[in-house]
């Protein structure tokens, strides 16, 4: 079993997990433990918690409990941190660089300081290093943060007079949208739901949820809504106090309660008129027990019509056949001149057979056998 602790480096900040071993560790010690950033004194924030030795996985091991001679180093270090602070800020102002200093911090070993500073874009700060590198002779890191950092570093009051929730309690920043004023009825002037950064109010974030969930009992600004004894449009919600303020159809203001409401539809009488006239639902029927009828009068009409033009077609007398003579004649004259016999066809025109008078020969037609 390993006892594991919980550890903080500076207020309000990030949680760290070490192994204490066999060390005899309570809650609120000063310890000197081993990170990635060299040798440190952080403060332990939970009682140790044993867990089983595969759970842990790879922590680090907490050296020792922080001695008296610890202590003092860390008084040592801070004013050296301050000395460092002041000579930065000296050469900032004289090279007029763009960026501001916030903190400067020492590793408990002094091997190394760290220099955090805030800048709109990309500063050139070599030569500012070799200048701290030349007067502290140690390591130098420059690190940039954003302006939310700041505020955590540097701390302050913020306009509900307490102290700054990120530099006091606050140990991890949560996204903020202007939705969340939006549904907590905030007036959105950047003056009122800003914080010091600049950035929006992190404690827009705390009650956000509470709202969403309440507002899920309350009709929506601009629907039609009624009581008892009024009609209107829901034009302002107040969740905390519950009341709901209508726009009348002559322009009135009331305020209600929400159990006031007896449904969030349109007016009773509308809805009775509504529900106590379903015939337009029959029209439809009618006009579909008509269309059979008027085919059937339509295909009566058209057999009717076809059965007259048969009857005149029949009625009429049939055309004569061509006389003979003719046909003889237009036989011999389709005869080919040269003499070579034609080929006996039909006529595929009217389907008629040929006369019997009619020779398919370049001579003349045959006598009769009784002259």
């Amino acid at each position: 079993m390993s006892h594991i602790v919980t550890i903080q480096f500076s207020n309000a900040g990030k949680l760290f997990d070490f192994d204490a071993g066999a060390l005899d560790i309570t809650q609120g010690d000063r310890v000197v433990v081993e990170t990635e950033r060299g040798v440190g004194v952080g403060q332990v924030v939970k009682p140790p918690v044993e867990k089983e030795a595969g759970t842990t996985g790879s922590l680090a091991l907490v050296k020792r409990k922080a001695t008296a001679d610890d202590l003092a180093t860390v008084e040592r270090i801070s004013q050296k941190e301050q000395e460092a602070y002041r000579f930065c800020c000296s050469r900032i102002i004289e090279r007029n660089m763009p960026m501001k200093l916030v903190r400067v911090e020492y590793q408990f070993d002094s091997s190394k300081a760290v220099f955090f500073f805030t800048a709109d874009g990309r500063v050139d700060f070599r030569d500012l290093v070799k200048d701290l590198a030349h007067s502290f002779h140690t390591r130098i890191e420059m690190r940039q943060i954003g302006v939310r950092d700041e505020a955590k570093m540097t701390g302050g009051i913020g306009i509900c007079g307490r102290e700054l929730c990120c530099s006091s309690w606050l140990r991890e920043f949560q996204p903020v949208s202007v939705k969340m004023a939006k549904e907590q009825n905030l007036a959105l002037n950047p003056n009122k739901i800003s914080g010091q950064c600049g950035r929006l109010l992190c404690c827009l974030d705390y009650e956000y949820e509470t709202y969403c969930c309440l507002r899920k009992n309350f009709p929506k600004s601009g629907k039609r809504v009624r009581t008892v004894n009024a009609v209107g449009v829901v034009d302002k919600v107040n969740i905390l106090t519950g009341n709901i303020t209508l726009k009348l159809d002559d322009n009135k203001i009331i305020v209600i309660k929400r159990d006031e409401i007896l449904g969030d539809g349109a007016p009773a009488a509308a809805a009775a008129a509504a529900a106590a006239a379903p015939a337009p639902c029959r029209a439809p029927q009618r006009t579909r027990e008509r269309r059979p009828e008027q085919r059937r009068k339509q295909e009566k009409t058209s057999l009717e019509s076809y059965t007259q033009a048969e009857n005149a077609a029949k009625a009429a007398p049939a055309a004569p056949p061509p006389p003979k003579e003719n046909t003889a004649s237009a036989a011999s004259s389709e005869t080919p001149k040269t003499g070579q016999p034609r080929k006996k066809h039909r006529s595929r025109k009217h389907s008629h057979r040929k006369q019997p008078g009619a020779t398919t020969d370049s001579s003349t037609p045959k006598p009769p056998s009784g002259a």
